[in-house]
């Protein structure tokens, strides 16, 4: 619960009009001079960046927390498999416990070993998947047994020795960049410069959750920006049983009976307010972001469904009742996305 209260008062300075507290201004200065030195190392060289030897797309963001990155390098892997293309995806197995990295992950891996989200990543898209700390490592041991045409990082835009032909980072349509500072004073991972770089940014969002208004409105606050930019649909699917993914139900029949709700997720909310959008108004618990969850934190004093969100089920397939539900973020990249990706990846690799 400390974990919870300390990104509730660091959403609150990040996300709110009020100034962050003195002493963390200083800090984020000097956050920013240390991205600016590595920055300026990689320009001059003296910070090497190795390319993988295959066509590289990392997928990042420029501020802290879940902003649908991993949906949309589902998405990625499925519209480039889709066009004929070989996919495979490096990851960093955030919160995984294991001590060999890197490592192949595959849809049966333990959350607990390898991450949430690497789990997730495999269950999701079928592609080979490979998590560590050094993404050049993971991407080397993946290359060395899975032969493709497409590498896709997740979360990568930080991770510089990564060499890479396309950059796309996602953004909060709702709460955009927040403060304007860098961390720990606010959400920014890196100057909001960094986008005058990236070849394109991505809006993920509900059906009228961003408005295009308010997109072009946050990039604004970033200066000009030449990067392609995009608004993509994603919305929640059908609900499925954590114990059996064939067991399906669809969210309006939640609607008819009490229900939980658990998410352990950076943006909590949005996966409630995405529920009561379909029309059900759960009991809400939440839980730190990557939370390591046990059977006593979906266990309730009823039988009423429980409904949490993808990346929490992969940590709770051994203990959850058939009470139990995920429901998956899909997103809809649309066929304006499509024909830029094809375009971008033949236009900058030897794709054809």
């Amino acid at each position: 619960m400390k974990r919870v209260r300390l990104e509730r008062w660091l959403n609150r300075v990040w996300y709110t009009d009020t100034s962050p507290p003195g002493w963390l201004v200083p800090l984020s200065w000097l956050y920013g001079l240390v991205i600016y030195l590595r920055r300026l190392a990689v320009r001059a060289g003296s910070r090497r960046v190795v390319h993988p030897g295959v066509a590289t797309i990392v997928v990042g963001n420029i501020t802290v927390g879940g902003t649908g990155k991993t949906p949309l390098v589902i998405a990625l892997s499925d519209c480039l498999s889709a066009h004929g293309w070989r996919t495979g995806i490096v990851t960093r197995g955030y919160g995984g416990k294991a001590r060999d990295w890197p490592r192949e992950v595959f849809a049966d891996s333990r959350a607990r070993e390898n991450g949430d989200e690497a789990v997730l990543l495999a269950q999701s898209t079928g592609a080979p998947v490979y998590a560590g700390p050094d993404r050049l490592a993971a991407a080397r041991a993946l290359l060395a047994k899975h032969p493709v045409d497409v590498l896709i990082s997740d979360d990568g835009l930080q991770h510089t020795r990564l060499g890479r032909d396309i950059e796309i980072v996602v953004l909060d349509p709702e709460r955009g960049f927040g403060n304007g500072y860098c961390l720990p004073a606010g959400p920014l991972r890196e100057p909001l410069s960094r986008l005058d770089n990236v070849d394109a940014t991505v809006a993920p969002g509900e059906a009228g959750e961003c408005s295009p208004a308010q997109f072009q409105l946050a990039l604004r606050l970033g200066g000009e920006c030449s990067p392609a930019q995009f608004q993509l649909a994603l919305r929640l699917g059908e609900a499925r049983q954590v114990i059996d993914q064939s067991v399906t139900r669809v969210l309006a029949d939640f609607a008819r009976q009490p229900c939980h709700a658990v998410a352990g997720i950076a943006h909590p909310e949005r996966f409630f307010r995405g529920l009561r959008r379909a029309g059900v108004t759960p009991d809400t618990r939440v839980f730190a972001d990557h939370h390591d969850f046990t059977a006593e934190d979906i266990r309730f004093e009823d039988d009423f469904p429980v409904l949490m969100t993808a990346k929490d089920a992969v940590k709770c397939r051994d203990f959850a009742g058939e009470n139990v539900w995920f429901v998956p973020l899909e997103l809809d990249v649309g066929p304006a996305f499509g024909k830029w990706l094809y375009e971008t990846l033949k236009r900058k690799t030897d794709l054809g």
